[in-house]
Order: structure tokens, then sequence, then C-alpha cells
């Protein structure tokens, strides 16, 4: 079953778009297995003050991101990248063990972004340095 809270990111989910001139932009998932997560990222001076997505799976996968969005939105990218599955998942009251997998997929849509503004910013961003998104389900 669905925390109240999964469900309502699901039908309600926040900061859905894109942002057409994007920081960062991280895309993850696997259309094999259907979620796929697509983040858009706005930063200045280290803070995102924007942020977006678009995601194509499960109303879990969807929830997941909601929340992921909500979670970094006016932080700072040192606090963005500590946001784990785990703070995710929790953040959504939990969810089913066979769902887990969508929060590692917000997770690495989160870091896959910033690693793209590093990347577009010439930034360094400590621990994106070995950073390589994985299909999570390979975790299950």
């Amino acid at each position: 079953m669905y925390s109240e809270k999964v469900m309502e990111h699901f039908r309600n989910p926040r900061n859905v778009g894109e942002i057409e001139d994007a920081d960062g932009v991280g895309v993850v998932g696997n259309p094999r297995c259907g979620d796929i997560m697509k983040m858009y990222l706005k930063i200045e001076d280290g803070i995102i003050v924007d942020v977006k997505f678009k995601t194509f799976g499960c109303g879990s996968a969807i929830a997941s991101s909601s929340m992921a969005t909500e979670l970094i939105k006016g932080k700072t990218i040192e606090e963005a990248m500590k946001i784990t599955n785990k703070a995710v998942a929790e953040a959504l009251d939990g969810l089913p063990p066979v769902k887990m997998h969508c929060s590692v997929l917000a997770e690495q849509a989160i870091k896959s972004a910033l690693q793209d503004y590093s990347k577009k910013h010439n930034v360094h961003i400590e621990g994106l340095e070995d950073f390589e998104p994985t299909d999570p389900h390979d975790h299950e």
C-alpha cells in the first residue's frame, strides 16, 4: 500500500514541467523498465532557485520526482548532493520495497542534473567525480 503522501504527490505533483534555459538537465532511467526521469535546474550563486521535472513512469516514480524537487528547491548545491534515495522515501512516509528503485532514480536525477551543470559551467562539485547513473533495478 502507498502512504497518503505518495498518493498526494502522485495526484498533485509539484514542479512539473521544464525550464527552457536550465543550467543543468539530468535524464535517468530506462525505457525497458518504463521509468524515465528528466530534471531541470536553475542555479544562481550556488543555490537551486528553480527545479522542474518530467517523469514517464508509475505513481511512485512521479511522487519520488515531485518530492525530490521539493527537497532541493532553495537549497545549495552541497545540500542537494546530500539528498539520498532514503531521504526521498522517508519524506514520502515510505515506499513499498518493490518501488524503492523510484527513489533511487530521483536521487540519480538530482546528481545527473548537477553533473550537467558542473560540465556546462566548469564548476567542480564534490562527490560527482565518479558519478555514473545505474539502473536501480540492478540493485533489487
